[in-house]
């Protein structure tokens, strides 16, 4: 404003001694835009959009959250705002491999009940983005650092059955959620993160909101991607419920895999008396649900020597896979969520396929994909 008057006065007085000159009016010259100098600070006529090349980088290990970076795809899965929905689908048989070969006419998508039309169909590899989401509470790892060591060796393990070009995040809980590492295809970052992993410190795991936190930050991401969870499966002290973590976890379209590490500390339960068989058992089912309805799989391995194989099963179940797109039958715009189910069938009836092995014997087979979406809600 002080600027202003200054020009407004500067300009009036040089018009009228002009006029006393010249007797004559002609248009008075704009002055520049003043430059800023070292250490001003120059008010603009009108504010430019930020630049967001100018943003600066991110730390490599944040230490809060924030959104992490979407990676490009050629084979996007889901898009909640298109007329599209693309649906990643899993054939995997009763020793959890993959089953190829299928064909389009074999598969069969019901959106809330109703059959859809599949436009688009196609099998193959596509990188993936994972999120390993970790369980470092003090509840039970202090008694048994052996079986933990285990564990995260292990861990480092499914680093090594990763691509190239996959991107990888590590995440800890226990009373709260920390990222140690943002989504990156360098594994060292994933690797260095996991070494952080040395002293637990709070006894509570807030396994609900871990999960739907890392999810809804993942949902935005185009591609094959997952949460693999290592940890208990307990919760103390989310502020989520297991219903409404439940359903969030559905929405999020985000498949979720599941390690359990309860066994060994099952055993020093019982070795101190019991008396927890129920905690177990409730947050193996919780595990198992969170797995089924979003398109993942649950495994509880009993000693740290399985751990390769269900790290191959999860590799193969992600990277091979059969992607189906169709258009919803139902167009609306109400924000509400549809619930998808992939089905096997027979074209010549429409009965459940039935699949042999190579002597003639039926195999037991299940379908993994997600349990649906939240369909976009019109802007009013």
């Amino acid at each position: 404003m002080l600027a202003t008057g200054m020009k407004s006065r500067l300009s009036f007085a040089a018009l009228a001694a002009f006029l006393l000159l010249t007797g004559s009016l002609v248009p008075a010259r704009a002055q520049e835009s003043p430059q800023p100098q070292n250490g001003e600070t120059v008010a603009k006529p009108k504010k430019k959009p930020a630049d967001d090349s100018q943003t600066p980088a991110q730390p490599a290990i944040p230490s809060e959250y924030k959104k992490p970076t979407v990676p490009n795809s050629d084979n996007p899965t889901f898009r909640s705002t298109a007329t599209t929905v693309s649906v990643d689908v899993s054939v995997m048989d009763d020793h959890n491999h993959f089953i190829p070969t299928l064909t389009k006419d074999k598969f069969r998508i019901l959106e809330d009940g109703v059959p859809q039309e599949i436009v688009q169909f196609g099998q193959g590899e596509a990188p993936m983005t994972i999120c390993m989401v970790i369980e470092f509470s003090g509840r039970f790892q202090r008694y048994w650092s052996q079986g933990w060591r285990e564990t995260l060796m292990a861990s480092y393990g499914f680093l090594e059955t990763l691509k190239p070009d996959d991107a990888v995040a590590v995440a800890e809980y226990d009373l709260r959620t920390t990222i140690l590492s943002d989504f990156s295809p360098d594994k060292r970052h994933a690797e260095e993160a996991m070494s952080q992993l040395r002293i637990p410190g709070f006894s509570e795991s807030n396994v609900f909101d871990a999960l739907t936190d890392m999810a809804d930050r993942m949902s935005g991401i185009e591609g094959r991607k997952a949460i693999l969870l290592i940890g208990t499966g307990l919760d103390t002290f989310s502020k989520l419920t297991f219903d409404k973590a439940r359903k969030s976890l559905q929405e999020s379209g985000v498949p979720i895999y599941t390690i359990s590490t309860l066994q060994i500390a099952r055993m020093m339960a019982d070795a101190r008396g019991g008396g927890a068989e129920m905690d177990f058992l409730q947050a193996d089912n919780e595990m198992r649900t969170f797995s089924k309805e979003t398109g993942g799989l649950s495994f509880f391995p009993r000693f740290s020597g399985e751990y390769p194989d269900i790290f191959r099963q999860i590799e193969a179940s992600l990277r091979e896979q059969y992607a189906l797109t169709y258009h919803p039958t139902n167009v609306a715009k109400d924000g509400k969520f549809r619930r998808i189910k992939v089905e096997l069938i027979n074209p010549d009836n429409n009965a459940p396929l039935r699949i042999e092995n190579e002597k003639h014997k039926p195999i037991k087979y299940v379908v993994l994909a997600k349990a649906g979406y939240k369909a976009p809600r019109e802007v009013e």
